[in-house]
């Protein structure tokens, strides 16, 4: 029998837009955000995905004036699905942090700064899921997007994004993204 070759099936060309690009997520002001480990339309290193360790990286962004609490989010828009891959939910961080520390879990040390809430990422457990294109992908984009908001919200813990936009619609102040990439190790 002859070895055949089967096409993949067909992409999307790109799925719907992140949530920075959504009406929900509508603002005046912006927010730097920054990474000690994760540099702006470089490389995600190893340890934060799948790949890897699977750390959730740190994050920092500016001080927000009339914030009442940050939102964050990171999606893979590049994914081969009809919404963002969700890769991460975390809302009600309390308007005096300015930064999340590495390798937050929501099943184990170190747990999530108090009042911190996450939601189910699209891998359907809760809290960060690191980086996992699939092989032979070009290289994939991660938006780690916080949102400033003007309230603490009333959201259970295991939320979607789904939710998580409904929520926040009309009550973000302010918003920012740092965009970095992944792509699957090589084989040597």
């Amino acid at each position: 029998m002859a070895n055949r070759q089967y096409p993949s099936p067909p992409r999307p060309a790109r799925s719907a837009p992140v949530a920075l690009q959504r009406e929900a997520t509508r603002a005046t002001a912006n927010i730097r955000v920054t990474s000690p480990q994760i540099d702006a339309n470089a490389p995600i290193p190893e340890r934060h995905t799948e790949y890897g360790e699977g750390r959730s990286p740190a994050l920092r962004w500016q001080t927000t004036g009339g914030a009442r609490s940050y939102a964050v989010l990171v999606e893979d828009p590049d994914a081969p699905t009809a919404e963002p891959f969700v890769h991460w939910l975390a809302w009600n961080i309390p308007p005096d942090m300015h930064e999340l520390p590495e390798d937050i879990r929501a099943d184990t040390k170190p747990q999530p700064p108090s009042g911190i809430r996450q939601g189910r990422n699209d891998r359907g457990s809760i809290g960060w899921f690191g980086p996992r294109p699939p092989a032979g992908d070009a290289p994939h984009h991660y938006h780690f997007q916080v949102l400033a908001l003007d309230a603490m919200l009333d959201l259970e813990e295991g939320a979607s994004r789904d939710d998580l936009l409904r929520t926040i619609d009309g009550r973000v102040i302010a918003k920012g993204e740092l965009v970095a990439t992944s792509q699957a190790p090589t084989q040597q």
